[in-house]
């Protein structure tokens, strides 16, 4: 049977896009430290990721932009990205295992897991997945615009961020449908 998990990063950031992963692990792999990404350092994340990547049936990254974050809201935009990784992959899937609460629009069996991404190992290694290519947005933000701090904060809405965000203003990145964003927008004019 072949079971894609599905999880998504970057709801809370006050920039960028949300990222999804759908993987297909096979039913013996030798993939050990699978978890929830967020109890994982990044070189932790970063290794698993290659070895996922590397040992996995079928994985898909997709995202949804910081555009359509602010048009259709961060939860239904978290639900698009996650539909777009399962669409991307080619194989016959059975079933979905999604971590949280709520599903995406899938024409597949699926069921939402709560804390998936530490109970279901494709849904952890879909959680990591996601964080690293997340990060890696981030951090080729930070190349184009150093003074922000990305490469610290990834885009979550830290001290540093705020600091930043005060002292430079906002990017075409920004979500600008998120408060802070919005509190600051509405300052500048």
């Amino acid at each position: 049977m072949m079971i894609a998990g599905v999880d998504e990063v970057g709801r809370g950031p006050l920039i960028g896009s949300v990222v999804a992963a759908a993987v297909v692990l096979p039913e013996n792999h030798d993939i050990i430290g699978l978890a929830d990404s967020k109890k994982l350092s990044a070189k932790r994340r970063e290794t698993l990721a290659v070895e996922i990547r590397a040992v996995a049936v079928e994985w898909a990254i997709s995202e949804a932009s910081h555009l359509e974050i602010d048009e259709i809201n961060i939860l239904h935009a978290s639900m698009l990205a996650m539909k777009r990784a399962v669409e991307q992959l080619s194989g016959p899937i059975d079933k979905v295992l999604v971590d949280g609460n709520r599903l995406p629009d899938l024409s597949i069996p699926a069921e939402a897991i709560i804390k998936g991404d530490s109970k279901i190992e494709a849904i952890s290694a879909a959680s990591i997945l996601a964080k690293v290519a997340r990060d890696q947005m981030m951090v080729e933000l930070h190349q184009q615009h150093p003074e922000y701090g990305f490469d610290r904060h990834k885009g979550y809405p830290t001290k540093l961020h705020f600091e930043m965000l005060e002292q430079y203003g906002v990017l075409e990145q920004h979500r600008r449908s998120f408060a802070p964003v919005r509190k600051i927008l509405a300052r500048e004019r």
